[in-house]
């Protein structure tokens, strides 16, 4: 039997099934035909085939017969060649008559095949070296300016009657108009600002310095010529502006007092040194995958696959449901992120296009090194892997048991194999 390789990963097929394999479907299609009609003197699916053809006609008890052969044979076809088939198959029958052969054609999507040149090795090892100049190691200057933004975090408000200064908090009621007329989202009340941010356009805050509560003031100021809303770029605005509340931002200073304030801490040695540690590990973990990002994208370079369609469409479909999900925990939707953006599920898919076919190239790549290498994680290292994500979910109640062990095991499986394959790559 000659299976025919196709493009895009695709193979090609064509199968007969004796007269015998496939006529003993015929009284099966029958009497699933006879479930639905009714034959006089015959209990639903009891009826002779005769009978039945003769109601429904032979041409349909046929075809589900022929249906019924096909897809046995088909399975027991791609067992036999052990291929790696992806979807679900194109199946054309070519000849079906009783009395005779049955013959069909079948083309489905295969896992693809992947060549990875040698030549990638030599510029592994140039990422290795490059990545040993390269330290997790925290500066004074960094921690300190960590610690600052954490002392910012706790700013105390203290509301004031003294007029605005810089770097006071302030809430404003606000309208712009131009020419005369409110512009589209240009009314605000209580809206919070911090003089200095340089958040609003130029020369807003500086107009706002001087006010004290209960003030208003009406200014103008001309909007930038680079201003995201091209209608408002560079034309000048008349802006209304009402001072409901100016409060003084109080930093707390950076002493032992500050440090045991945040519950666990004796001192701000201890502070700064947990920070320090934290920062370094955080530093670990960026390096590192930084260095197997590139890995991906160097390999990738010096490898070569026909990909699929079906696996590219798959990819972007799982990234779809990634973005779901974090849209989710912002509670919004992707129905109201798409309005937002002001483009269709299509747009999306194929701006994401580029992006699949990385990451299905980035697994392909993986999982052909761990053959080349004869990488594998054997079942003792799979079953530990398990468990640690059964021992995650065991407080929620029923979920171990909806929990499909196969598709874990091999889950568990690619996870542990590709971090051998990492591993591997750093080592030359």
């Amino acid at each position: 039997m000659e299976i025919k390789k196709l493009p895009a990963s695709q193979v090609e097929f064509e199968m007969t099934i004796a007269r015998a394999d496939w006529e003993k479907h015929l009284d099966t299609a029958a009497a699933e035909a006879s479930q639905e009609i009714k034959i006089a003197g015959f209990r639903p699916g009891k009826a002779p085939r005769n009978l039945v053809e003769q109601k429904v006609g032979k041409g349909p008890i046929l075809n589900v017969a022929a249906e019924k052969a096909v897809k046995a044979s088909y399975v027991a076809f791609i067992m036999q060649e052990k291929l790696e088939v992806i979807g679900n198959p194109k199946i054309e029958v070519l000849e079906v008559e009783e009395g005779k052969d049955l013959k069909y054609k079948a083309t489905v999507a295969v896992m693809p095949e992947i060549t990875i040149k040698e030549s990638y090795v030599k510029e592994i090892k140039k990422i290795n070296a490059a990545a040993k100049d390269k330290s997790p190691k925290v500066s004074d200057a960094e921690l300190q300016l960590e610690l600052e933004k954490l002392a910012n975090s706790r700013v105390q408000l203290i509301t004031v009657m003294r007029e605005a200064r810089k770097n006071d908090s302030v809430e404003v009621d606000f309208e712009v108009l131009v020419a005369g007329a409110p512009i589209e989202n240009g009314t605000s009340k209580k809206h919070n600002l911090v003089i200095g941010r340089g958040v609003f356009i130029p020369g807003f805050e500086e107009q706002v310095i001087g006010m004290r509560e209960g003030d208003t003031k009406e200014f103008e100021l001309a909007f930038p010529e680079n201003y995201h809303k091209k209608d408002l770029a560079g034309k000048m605005a008349t802006f209304k502006v009402k001072m409901n509340l100016v409060q003084e931002r109080k930093t707390p200073e950076l002493t032992d007092e500050f440090a045991a304030g945040l519950g666990k801490f004796k001192n701000l040695e201890e502070l700064r040194q947990n920070m320090r540690e934290g920062m370094e590990h955080e530093n670990e973990h960026k390096i590192k995958d930084e260095k197997r990002a590139s890995y991906l994208d160097e390999i990738i370079k010096h490898a070569k696959s026909d990909l699929p369609e079906i696996l590219l469409h798959e990819e972007v479909h799982k990234m779809e449901h990634e973005l779901e999900q974090q849209l989710s925990s912002m509670g919004m939707n992707l129905d109201q992120y798409l309005t937002q953006l002001k483009k269709t599920r299509q747009d999306l898919e194929k701006d994401w296009m580029p992006q699949a076919e990385k990451r299905v190239m980035s697994a392909l790549v993986l999982t052909e090194i761990a053959k080349m290498q004869e990488i594998v994680a054997e079942s003792e290292e799979v079953e530990a892997e398990m468990n640690k994500t059964l021992q995650y979910y065991k407080g929620v109640k029923d979920m171990e048991k909806n929990i499909d062990m196969e598709r874990l095991y091999t889950y568990s499986k690619g996870t542990l194999e590709n971090e051998k394959v990492f591993e591997y790559l750093e080592k030359l």
